[in-house]
């Protein structure tokens, strides 16, 4: 339990304060939303979930009442304080084009895993918040519970629905993490952005998978990083030859983004990318046993993956980019121990054979 507050607080002072409180510990955007499900929430969610775009991710269909509706899951809740925090640093290469050498990992993946980053500032957050209006019930979540965090972040200002499904803020881009802070306090809300797309298509003509199915809709089936983080087994051969080097999630629709080029803020140091994180050499990924595994990306996003799922990713990216110095480590690729790993090995080595004109290994 917190302790009670001597003077509470009225609803607009407490929500400025609470914003103040935000930005002390570390978040770049706060905005307020009501606990009752956003309008796109209401429309889009059971319909997306209906038509199969969730693909596996069976906890989005399992939860979906939960998820339609913050109170569904949290009946004490009223307002949810929305949370975001810049995550893009600065790197020797900002695309996977332009790394043309190596793999792609995801930028939000290249520093410490924003589960746990996040998660505490939004804890040390609420601790403050209840230091300044005494006892209510809370809930913290990042990424981790049956809350539809970026549709409550649209509602309370954070970010306009952009037409690859993130949120776009004029000053901030699409390059945040989200967190709320769900409570039984009746706090005012903020006005939702105006939408930033226009006439812009630029992401969904950029998807190399075509996972667009309609502007503001995405298909997970077919997303990259849905393929190379969620996928545990047999990645769709027709889908293989799109993802071209990445092994880990993708930039893509961001990357083309006209509000990420515009931003004018970048993440802070626990973001920085960790040493061979930017564009790694496949080779060197592809020689990592599982302890090595561990190792490498302990506290890193990439840990979700596992062994089994980024070595894949690798065998993929070594098919799809077809370089001479990458033969030894397919060949040692299509032995591996793991049975999914071998099977993407040897498509691989038949891309390798078709575009090189010598099989693998001799």
């Amino acid at each position: 339990m917190f302790a009670a507050c001597p003077a509470p607080m009225q609803p607009h002072a407490q929500a400025a304060r609470f914003k103040t409180l935000a930005r002390e510990c570390g978040f770049d955007l706060v905005g307020i939303a009501e606990a009752a499900a956003p309008s796109a929430l209401e429309r889009h969610f059971p319909a997306w979930i209906a038509a199969g775009h969730a693909a596996d991710m069976d906890y989005l269909a399992k939860r979906a009442h939960e998820r339609a509706d913050v109170r569904n899951a949290f009946p004490f809740a009223r307002s949810v304080v929305c949370l975001g925090v810049q995550y893009d640093a600065d790197a020797p290469y900002s695309t996977a084009a332009e790394a043309r050498d190596g793999g792609w990992i995801s930028r939000y993946a290249w520093g410490d895993d924003y589960h746990v980053v996040v998660k505490k500032r939004a804890e040390a957050l609420r601790r403050l918040m209840h230091e300044a209006a005494g006892d209510f019930e809370s809930r913290v979540f990042v990424d981790t519970g049956p809350v539809t965090e970026r549709a409550y972040a649209a509602a309370a200002g954070l970010g306009a629905w952009g037409k690859n499904t993130c949120l776009l803020h004029p000053e901030h881009g699409s390059w945040f993490f989200l967190a709320v802070v769900v409570t039984d306090l009746e706090l005012p809300p903020d006005a939702p952005l105006a939408d930033m797309c226009g006439s812009c298509t630029a992401c969904l003509e950029a998807c190399p998978t075509q996972a667009f199915v309609a502007p503001y809709v995405l298909d997970a089936r077919r997303c990259i990083s849905y393929l190379t983080i969620e996928t545990r087994w047999t990645v769709a051969e027709a889908l293989r030859e799109g993802m071209g080097r990445h092994v880990f999630g993708c930039d893509v629709c961001q990357d083309v983004c006209p509000w990420n080029r515009r931003r004018r803020h970048r993440g802070g140091e626990r973001f920085a990318p960790r040493p061979g994180l930017v564009a790694p050499d496949l080779a060197q990924l592809a020689a990592m046993d599982e302890d090595e595994f561990r190792r490498r990306f302990r506290q890193s996003p990439v840990r979700r993956a596992k062994r089994r799922g980024l070595l894949r990713n690798v065998a993929i990216a070594i098919g799809n980019a077809g370089d001479e110095r990458h033969r030894a480590a397919l060949l040692a690729l299509c032995a591996d121990e793991d049975p999914v790993v071998r099977e993407h090995a040897e498509w691989a080595r038949e891309r390798f054979t078709a575009r090189l004109g010598a099989e693998p290994g001799r």
